[in-house]
């Protein structure tokens, strides 16, 4: 069919204006002053206008800036010279968790109250499906019921777990003894558990696993619920400053004397007091101590002292320090060589620089 002149004409016309109208219509929405211009860079030319500002009769407690424009920043420090690398990640995840050994003697120490400690070792045990023969809060003992290990066919395992407050309050320290038993005897009706453990590496395994457990769970316990029959447990530390019968300061650890030893002088030496001479047979330390200096950057820590270059030789004094071993704990009992009027605060400073220093 062929159309007519008039209607190509029209035709013609019409797609013409067709055209121009999206040619328009395209610079009218997406042009540089269309409707959807792009406006990624208009927040340059952005102006601050006054805050906003509520009648005194109405509420204003839900306004706030939302978007701070910040004030510039003048940066003084100096750049690295090379870029400091992160921390590994065990270490990050352990920090609060160490195992410490004496000898042969390893426990676990943590930065949380055996109250807060107490459900978190419960939990250790349901993951892993391992049943509880006793339970004692209030003592922070626990013992599992024979369980196998690995491909062991020959024995039968039993673990005891006890938690103890340490030096200082709010920290505990975990204990592992490990008991094996020959499958081919009959199941010991009563245990008796030895004071070192059947196997070393058992333990040793045990610990690191708890502490794997603990440290993984290290930053909820302070919004952790507490047993509260394991927070008796936590009713006194291991290191306290007490008065002796005549009213003198003395620090008391309830621990045994070869620890005592380790700690007191693992203590002087962190202080950076100056130790003279120490005899371990005799019990003493001799040291040069001349007070506390709180450091201004860290009000509280007794890192710093004075007795170095910083101090006059007549303000150092020549202290005793002594250990002496009572039925239930080591008393430490600093003395001064030469009495004097500052002796007395300088023997609680001393105590308290010990006591602070203590891990």
């Amino acid at each position: 069919m062929v159309m007519p002149k008039f209607t190509r004409k029209l035709t013609k016309t019409l797609s013409l204006i067709a055209v121009l109208l999206s040619i328009s219509a395209c610079n009218y929405l997406g042009g540089e002053d269309g409707v959807f211009r792009d406006r990624s860079n208009e927040y340059q030319q952005a102006q601050i206008v006054p805050q906003m500002r509520i009648p005194n009769e109405l509420d204003s407690y839900t306004i706030d800036q939302l978007y701070v424009i910040p004030e510039q920043i003048i940066d003084e420090s100096v750049a690295f010279e090379e870029v400091p690398m992160p921390r590994p990640i065990e270490t990050r995840r352990r920090e609060g968790v160490i195992i410490q050994s004496l000898s042969e003697k390893r426990w676990i120490l943590i930065d949380a109250t055996p109250g807060q400690v107490w459900p978190r070792i419960r939990d250790y045990w349901t993951e892993l499906q391992i049943a509880l023969d006793y339970e004692n809060p209030s003592a922070g003992i626990m013992e599992t019921a024979w369980v196998e290990l690995g491909s062991d066919r020959e024995n039968r395992h039993k673990y005891r777990i006890v938690i103890e407050p340490g030096l200082h309050s709010g920290y505990s320290e975990i204990y592992v003894v490990h008991l094996d038993n020959l499958r081919s005897d009959p199941i010991p009706t009563v245990v008796t558990w030895p004071e070192v453990s059947s196997s070393a590496d058992l333990e040793q395994d045990m610990l690191r696993s708890v502490s794997q457990f603990l440290a993984d769970r290290n930053d909820i316990y302070q919004a952790s619920s507490a047993s509260l029959l394991a927070g008796t447990i936590q009713a006194e530390s291991k290191a306290n400053i007490i008065e002796d019968a005549g009213g003198d300061p003395i620090l008391e650890l309830k621990v045994d004397y070869n620890r005592a030893w380790v700690q007191i002088r693992q203590a002087l030496e962190s202080a950076e007091i100056d130790i003279v001479d120490s005899n371990r047979d005799q019990s003493f330390f001799s040291v040069r101590f001349a007070g506390i200096v709180q450091d201004e950057e860290s009000p509280g820590f007794f890192g710093r002292l004075l007795g170095r270059s910083d101090a006059d030789e007549q303000e150092i004094k020549d202290f005793s320090v002594r250990l002496m071993e009572t039925d239930s704990a080591i008393n430490v009992v600093p003395e001064a060589l030469e009495a004097s009027t500052e002796s007395n605060q300088l023997t609680l400073e001393l105590l308290q620089v010990i006591n602070d220093n203590l891990t």
